[in-house]
């Protein structure tokens, strides 16, 4: 390691996010081993126009960079310094791929294996208060002139790692850094690999927190480690950006897939995270309604929307919705016609129903058709919507179950394996409460359509387990069941 080249490398950029990132200046110092061989520094033209925020932390204006060389006028020269040598810099992975997109940009192609001083003064300068370069150089009095210019930060920054070669016995701490497997690369700056090599390899949530521990993403993951850590593999800007302002990751196993989204939607709602894009506000919903027409029919119809209004069921998908209107066609013999299946025809004349009994050509009595539309929609409006999922648990020891009382999504828990249980209240014992939104419906509506439910257990008005099939019930139910649970959520 002695004779090993290293290129201490500092940038400055326009700002923005890692994929719009253009360089404004860059310095590099080439050392073998410990010792000084070369420097280059110089301003880049971006091509574009400089921030005032970028001007006022670097004093860096558009003025300056107007005759400075472009970006392909100085890139040979940067390949042939750090050629053979090892990137290093001060939270590495931003100066490096700021440099990667730049020769991005010009068709080539730029790998280099990379050391963070961040992550290195972790692990061999333990227990400051802070590591960014300026307080962790005042912490050791390594000196900075010319703060936040790329020249000041990589001189103070090559001190900085001059220091953290001779703590380095035998190099032992580098070489673990240079592992082709190792995380030590790939991880934020800010968070230590024992918090990572810490978490789970099971189902559940996990909260990244900023500095303050506030929730900045949610996430869920069947695998809480193996998710956790292909967040800092992914070079997306967004990724990026989350893994810059992460300094905390919390996490709380579930056992299962299922209780972890319904967590997750939860964690969503309560924290609200800048990161988390999806789930932050209700979405559209197909409802059936019912009204009379000028025939004094009662009609059935479908219509998309995102407002409440009155309706006899709400379903998540369109095909959903029609999936149920033909069964109730079929169910109670209604007109294709009078349930929105068939538009601009005098008389039904659908490819598959074909159980209308004559109210569109005016051979049934209307108030005769009205009273079987009335038992359709008591049929769909009173079917049993009380139950119980059981699911893994965290251990062998236990199971998990999620409850739905009259329609209503009431929350989690979980219960010893060998505990016996026959009516409903008694899970209410175990349960961890939680808030009926949107997303917690959507969640069930679909886990029961596609799992076919084998652990549903439904309960009925007196509480009591009924011995009804549960995959034949919890199919037949399972659209009904979302569309009771939604009725009162769009406030």
């Amino acid at each position: 390691m002695e004779n090993q080249l290293f290129a201490v490398i500092d940038v400055e950029t326009t700002g923005g996010g890692i994929n719009g990132n253009r360089l404004t200046e860059i310095c590099i110092v080439l050392l073998r081993g410990s010792v000084v061989l070369d420097k280059f520094t110089s301003l880049i033209n971006p091509e574009e126009k400089i921030p005032h925020y970028i001007t006022a932390l670097t004093d860096i204006d558009n003025a300056m960079l107007e005759d400075a060389p472009k970006f392909h006028e100085v890139a040979k020269k940067v390949e042939e310094l750090t050629r053979d040598a090892i990137f290093v810099a001060h939270n590495v992975n931003f100066d490096y791929n700021v440099i990667r997109n730049e020769f991005r940009e010009l068709g080539f192609e730029y790998t280099r294996k990379k050391l963070c001083t961040v992550r290195l003064s972790r692990k061999l300068i333990p227990g400051l208060f802070s590591y960014s370069l300026g307080r962790l150089c005042d912490s050791i009095n390594i000196p900075i002139v010319n703060r936040h210019r790329a020249e000041g930060d990589t001189d103070a920054t090559v001190i900085l790692f001059q220091r953290l070669l001779s703590l380095d016995d035998n190099f032992t701490v580098i070489n673990s850094f240079l592992h082709a497997r190792s995380r030590q690369a790939t991880l934020p700056p800010h968070i230590d690999a024992d918090l990572i090599n810490e978490l789970p390899e099971s189902p559940g949530i996990y909260l990244f927190k900023d500095r303050q521990h506030k929730v900045i993403y949610a996430g869920k993951a069947i695998n809480i480690k193996k998710r956790v850590v292909s967040h800092f593999y992914d070079r997306m800007s967004k990724e990026y950006q989350l893994g810059q302002e992460t300094f905390h990751i919390d996490h709380e196993p579930t056992g299962n897939e299922l209780i972890a989204l319904l967590l997750e939607a939860e964690c969503i709602r309560k924290y609200y995270p800048k990161f988390n894009r999806a789930q932050k506000r209700p979405g559209p919903v197909y409802q059936i309604v019912s009204y009379e027409n000028q025939r004094g029919i009662l009609q059935l119809a479908m219509e998309k929307t995102v407002k409440n209004r009155e309706a006899v069921g709400i379903f998540y998908s369109r095909s959903l919705a029609q999936e149920k209107l033909e069964h109730l066609c079929r169910e109670f013999s209604l007109c294709p016609k009078y349930c929105s299946l068939q538009s601009n025809v005098e008389e039904c004349s659908h490819y598959s129903i074909v159980s209308c009994e004559g109210i569109c050509s005016e051979q049934e009595e209307v108030e005769a058709y009205n009273n079987k539309v009335r038992k359709a929609i008591a049929a769909l409006t009173g079917e049993s919507s009380t139950f119980v999922i059981r699911e893994k648990g965290r251990s062998f020891k236990e199971e998990g179950f999620v409850l739905v009382k009259g329609g209503q999504y009431q929350g989690f828990g979980f219960i010893d394996a060998e505990t016996t249980i026959s009516r409903f209240e008694d899970y209410e014992a175990f349960l961890k409460r939680q808030t009926a939104t949107y997303h917690t419906n959507k969640i069930l509506s679909n886990y029961l359509r596609k799992q076919g439910a084998p652990e549903v257990i439904f309960f009925n008005h007196e509480s009591e387990a009924t011995t009804d099939r549960p995959v034949a019930r919890a199919k037949r139910n399972a659209a009904v069941m979302a569309s009771q649970c939604t009725l009162s959520l769009f406030s």
